[in-house]
Order: C-alpha cells, then sequence, then structure tokens
C-alpha cells in the first residue's frame, strides 16, 4: 500500500524526512511525495507535488548509482543547506559565528575513487554501489570524477579478470597523480607468482604509476607525486587526501590566513603535509600524525623542497596521547584536522596550553561545534567559519574555522 507524505527537512545523510520520521531518499522539503513504506523508510517514490528547488540530475547514471545523493537539487539550494547544516550544529551548543560564502568544487574534479568491481560471466561488471544496495551501477559517464581517474575503470577491468573471485568484488582505488594514476586494490586473491607476473604487465600496459594489491606494492614505475605547495609528495597506498584540488586550496587559503605570520605552528592530523608544507614557506612547523609512513612521506617531500623552513615530525597517537600543554606552549599557533569523531582529547590540552590562535579544519559539523564550545567556554572566539563543499553533490561537508584567544 502507498502512503503520501509531506516533507520537512533534509536529514544529514541527504534524504528527505517527513514527520514520524520516514525518510525518503532525494526528496527536497515541502514536496508530497508517496511511496511503499519499509519500515522507516519510503521506496519506489513518486513526487507529487514537487519543490522550486527541484532541478533534473545532470548525470544520466543518478537514478542507479548511489555516488550522488543531491543532483536533484539545485546548486543554490545545496550551497544553503550545507551552511545550515553547520549553523545548526553550532547553535545545538550555542554557538554563533559570521559564515563566508561557501566554496564549492566544480564537475569532473574528484581526484580519488573507489570503484567496485566484480567479474561476471561475461567479463566484468566496474562501477558504484547502487543507494542502499550491493548493486553494482555502470557508470561510463561519470560527471564527478576527474576524466583520467573515470579512465581507471578499464584497468579495474582488467584487475578483476587476473585477480578477484567469483563470491566478491575488488575495491579498486584510483588516485590521479603527477605521474599517472595510483592505483589500490584490496578484496583480491592472494598474491602467488603468477598473479604477480600478471599485474605487473597490467601496470606496464597501462602506464600505471603505482600498483599495489592488499597493500603490498607489485608496480612502480614512477612516483605517484602529490603537490604540496612547492614539496612534492609520495603518499603511501590510500593515504588521506583532500578529495579535490579546488577544495584543498580553499581548506589551505583559510588556514594560511588564520595563522598569518605565527612564527611557529604545530600541525595535529598532519597527515602527508596537506598543511605543514605549504606553511614552512613562512613558519616553522612541527607535524604530528598516528601513521608513520605518512610523516615518512612528508618528510621527504620536505627534504626536497629548497626554500622552506625547518618542519620536524612526530608520530603519535593524538587521541590517546595527546599533546600536552607544556609541549604546546614552544608554538603560536596550531592547525588540526582530525577524523570525523573529532579531537576531544586533543582539544582539552589545546583549551589549556592557551595558543593564541586555532586553525580548525573538520569535516563533520556536529564533532566541531563540539569541539569548538569546549575552546570557547576556555576563553577563545570562534570568528569565522569557512564552509567548503568538495564533495559536490553528496550529503558531506567539510569546513575552517578560525578560534582565536580573547580571555
Amino acid at each position: 500500500m502507498r502512503e503520501t507524505v509531506t516533507i520537512e527537512r533534509l536529514g544529514h545523510k541527504g534524504a528527505g524526512v517527513a514527520p514520524g520520521p520516514v525518510f525518503a531518499p532525494r526528496c527536497l522539503p515541502g514536496e508530497t511525495v508517496s511511496g511503499e513504506r519499509d519500515g522507516d523508510r519510503l521506496t519506489d517514490i513518486r513526487i507529487g507535488t514537487p519543490a522550486p528547488e527541484r532541478v533534473t540530475p545532470p548525470c544520466r547514471h543518478y537514478r542507479a548509482c548511489g555516488g550522488c545523493q543531491l543532483q536533484h537539487a539545485s546548486d543554490g539550494f545545496v550551497a544553503t543547506w550545507k551552511q545550515q547544516v553547520v549553523h545548526t550544529a553550532l547553535s545545538a551548543q550555542g554557538l554563533e559565528t559570521a559564515f563566508r560564502p561557501i566554496v564549492t568544487s566544480p564537475p569532473l574534479s574528484r581526484r580519488r575513487a573507489t570503484f567496485a568491481v566484480r567479474r561476471t560471466k561475461k567479463g566484468t561488471l566496474c562501477g558504484f554501489y547502487g543507494q542502499a544496495s550491493e548493486v553494482i551501477a555502470d557508470i561510463p559517464d561519470c560527471l564527478l570524477v576527474l576524466p583520467e581517474v573515470l579512465e581507471g575503470r578499464a584497468v579495474a577491468a582488467a584487475l578483476a579478470l587476473a585477480g578477484a573471485s567469483r563470491k566478491g568484488a575488488l575495491a579498486v582505488t584510483v588516485t590521479a597523480s603527477d605521474n599517472g594514476l595510483d592505483i589500490s586494490v584490496s578484496g583480491g586473491k592472494p598474491l602467488d607468482g603468477p598473479l604477480r607476473a600478471t599485474l605487473g604487465g597490467i601496470a606496464a600496459t597501462q602506464g600505471l604509476a603505482r600498483l599495489t594489491w592488499e597493500g603490498e606494492t607489485v608496480a612502480l614505475a614512477a612516483p605517484p607525486v602529490q603537490q604540496f605547495g612547492a614539496a612534492r609528495v609520495v603518499p603511501p597506498p590510500g593515504a588521506f587526501l583532500q578529495a579535490t584540488r579546488e577544495g584543498e586550496t580553499a581548506l589551505l587559503s583559510a588556514v594560511r590566513e588564520i595563522v598569518d605570520d605565527s612564527a611557529r605552528v604545530v600541525d595535529l592530523f598532519a597527515g602527508c603535509g596537506t598543511f605543514s608544507l605549504p606553511l614552512a614557506t613562512r613558519a616553522e612547523v612541527h607535524a604530528v600524525e598516528g601513521a608513520t609512513e605518512m610523516l615518512k612521506a612528508l618528510d621527504h617531500g620536505w627534504r626536497n623542497t629548497p626554500g622552506l623552513k625547518k618542519v620536524t615530525t612526530e608520530t603519535r597517537d593524538l587521541f590517546r596521547r595527546p599533546l600536552r600543554p607544556d609541549e604546546l606552549a614552544h608554538y603560536d599557533a596550531a592547525v588540526l584536522d582530525p577524523p570525523r569523531a573529532g579531537a576531544a582529547a586533543q582539544i582539552a590540552e589545546l583549551a589549556q596550553a592557551r595558543l593564541p590562535v586555532i586553525a580548525h579544519v573538520s569535516c563533520n559539523p556536529v564533532s566541531f561545534a563540539r569541539d569548538v564550545r569546549h575552546l570557547v567556554d576556555a576563553g577563545y572566539a570562534l570568528d569565522w567559519v569557512q564552509v567548503v563543499d568538495q564533495f559536490r553533490w553528496s550529503a558531506h561537508v567539510e569546513l575552517v574555522g578560525k578560534l582565536r584567544l580573547i580571555r
């Protein structure tokens, strides 16, 4: 039996929410929609009264593919909604601040994608999983990723024929680098001599920079370089990178403005040097990160880049062993870009250390607001927030906030 509901708002994953709550994917506030009720979710949805913000999705794969959630909404609506998500998270903590205009990455800009690839009786199927589904949608014309990343589908298909079982799908992560595609595979057959030789042949034929299978590099024709400021860095396979160059530039610009002329900066959750290395043109930087291999890549990039100020590194689990106030006292500014869970333990130490300024980068408005509340209670002001939408057409939100010690 079909049920008709009116959408009141969007949930944090981008689905429409009607009273109940009832979740209706790809619906917009104000719309009257009908569908089959499955628990708290509507399926087989039909739009009765469309919202003015509804648009025709630009990608022909949108209905089948689960890679995007918001192509049915106008760009202006999505931008306003993402700003509002951050505002709502801050308001829940009793916080207000100035919002700068959102920066949105363009289509065809994502430099990394993980394709699901399955062997079939006729060959292979390569694409993204459908919405809330284990069905793989073929996406030959994806509008989200860089063209060269999309070309990695052919490589992924060859890899699946060589090393996927018929029982499961490969996860093939394709990253664009300065020297070609950097590909990392998981879910494949165990490496043996014949498979290693086959994979090496595929890498050579396809002109890959690097091919990694279940964490082991099996082919390296050229270093898969990423550019961080003036430094050239070779991240370990699968290491974290900002999703787009445009998004990374916007985040870095905000961070640079916040730390300004600070002479000594500590970069917490530094990764491979997204912020540390560009900041080292003007400041000495201490980069702290839990993954040793990422810090090795950062350090190598620094040592091979003339003109940078001193950059030191420290491998440390900042969740279990955050930097203490006496360790933080050496710095004029802090940058932190934690995972989605936030950085509660490190924030508590920063609150006591009372550095003049903090640039807080986040991919989770809720944990960001919680951490900022702690700092505001300790004497900081949240001067402004910059929302960056580098996951275009998704519900994902990134932001930078400037925190300044005022008392």
